[in-house]
C-alpha cells in the first residue's frame, strides 16, 4: 500500500512540475523539511495562502480607485510575486509578472484581466496543493 501511495504521490509532484505550477524553489523548501517539523512545507504554503488572500483583496480595492494608481498597484504585486518565488509558484508568479506589464504600461484593461489570470491560477495551484499535501499525509502516516 506504501508503495502505491509513494510513487502516486511522486507522480502528482511530477506533473506539478512538468504542468509549469512548481519551479524548483519548491524543492528547496522540502529539503528543509525533516522528521523534526514534517508540515514545514505545508506551514508554509499555508502562510502563503494567508498573506496572499490580504495582498489580493488590496489590489481588488486599488483596482476600483478612479484614476487608477499604478503605482500602489505595482508595489502590491511587487510583493505578491515574492511571495509566491517563496514557494516556487511558477505560473502565478508568471501571471503577476504579466500584471505588472500592464502596471508599467498604465493599462487599466489589462490590468484587471490579468488579475483574473493570477486569482485563477492562485486558486488553481492552492487545490492542488491541497491535494497534495492530504496525499502525503497518508504517504507518512502508513
Amino acid at each position: 500500500m506504501e508503495n502505491h501511495l509513494q510513487r502516486q504521490l511522486t507522480s502528482m509532484k511530477r506533473s506539478l512540475f512538468d504542468q509549469g505550477y512548481l519551479d524548483e524553489q519548491f524543492v528547496q523548501l522540502e529539503d528543509l523539511q525533516d522528521d523534526t517539523n514534517p508540515n514545514f512545507v505545508e506551514e508554509i504554503v499555508t502562510l502563503f495562502y494567508n498573506d496572499s488572500a490580504k495582498l489580493i483583496r488590496n489590489i481588488e480595492m486599488a483596482l476600483q480607485n478612479n484614476p487608477t494608481d499604478f503605482e500602489k498597484l505595482d508595489d502590491y504585486m511587487h510583493q505578491f510575486k515574492g511571495s509566491c518565488s517563496s514557494i516556487g509558484a511558477r505560473k502565478v508568479k508568471n501571471e503577476c509578472s504579466q500584471f505588472r506589464e500592464y502596471c508599467m504600461a498604465g493599462n487599466a484593461e489589462g490590468c484587471i484581466r490579468s488579475f483574473q489570470q493570477v486569482k485563477q491560477e492562485h486558486a488553481t495551484l492552492r487545490r492542488k496543493l491541497e491535494t497534495y499535501f492530504q496525499l502525503a499525509k497518508q504517504v507518512h502516516h502508513v
